[in-house]
Formats: structure tokens, sequence, C-alpha cells
């Protein structure tokens, strides 16, 4: 399942999914596969990116 949720944070800050992929330490194509729901994230690369979108983990990663 896509993960908009992250690409709507990423976007809201502006943010390139290789500028939030330098903030966390993985490469551009980890943060897409994210959005594209193709990868699942370990929980620590999840709180990473959280805290650099300033999100918390049920922003981002919970399914309602």
């Amino acid at each position: 399942m896509k993960n908009l949720k992250l690409k709507a944070a990423r976007a809201a800050l502006d943010l390139s999914q290789q500028e939030l992929a330098d903030k966390v330490g993985v490469s551009r194509q980890t943060i897409n596969a994210i959005e594209k729901g193709d990868y699942n994230p370990t929980i620590q690369l999840c709180r990473s990116i959280c805290k650099a979108l300033e999100k918390t983990l049920d922003d981002l990663f919970w399914e309602e």
C-alpha cells in the first residue's frame, strides 16, 4: 500500500526524496520504495523519518 501520508508530509516541508534520504541516512531509492509501498522500513528508520518530518509514527505509518 502506498504511503501517501509520508509523501504529503515530505511535500509539505518542500523536501525532495533525496533531501529526506540525506537527512535520515538512506538512499533516495529507499524513500521512493517506502512511498510506493514496496519496502517496509525498520522501526528505527521510521523513527528517523518521523523526526525529520516533525511527525509521529501514528501520523505517518498507522493504517486505519
